[in-house]
């Protein structure tokens, strides 16, 4: 999934958050993914387009967009997604300032009873 994202969006910065952070998702827990990049237009219709390019994907998910600019201010923010994601998440993937990517080979697995 991140690796699809990085490929056809290019974005800075993508995070894991909410249950699947924390370790404590259920059957019925989705994937939260943060994902930081320069939008022209809509967020809602980025967020979208992301979603569509991971329709085959079998597991839940909730994709958010959000520039870097309003990602910088808005994790200060108590209640916000971005604070919660600073806080609780796993960075997936980041691009450095000299131009690298960091991107750790990790899997969201959808939750089985025998999983234990």
């Amino acid at each position: 999934m991140v690796h699809r994202i990085v490929e056809r969006f290019g974005p800075e910065k993508i995070i894991l958050f909410g249950s699947h952070a924390r370790g404590d998702a259920g059957p019925d827990s989705d994937v939260d993914l943060l994902v930081v990049m320069p939008v022209t237009g809509s967020k809602r219709d980025k967020m979208v387009e992301i979603g569509v390019a991971l329709h085959d994907i079998p597991l839940p998910k909730d994709i958010i967009v959000t520039t870097p600019e309003d990602f910088e201010w808005r994790k200060e923010i108590v209640g916000t997604i971005e604070r919660s994601a600073v806080q609780e998440g796993k960075v997936l993937y980041a691009r450095t300032e000299y131009g690298a990517i960091h991107a750790p080979r990790s899997r969201v697995r959808a939750h089985s009873p025998s999983a234990a």
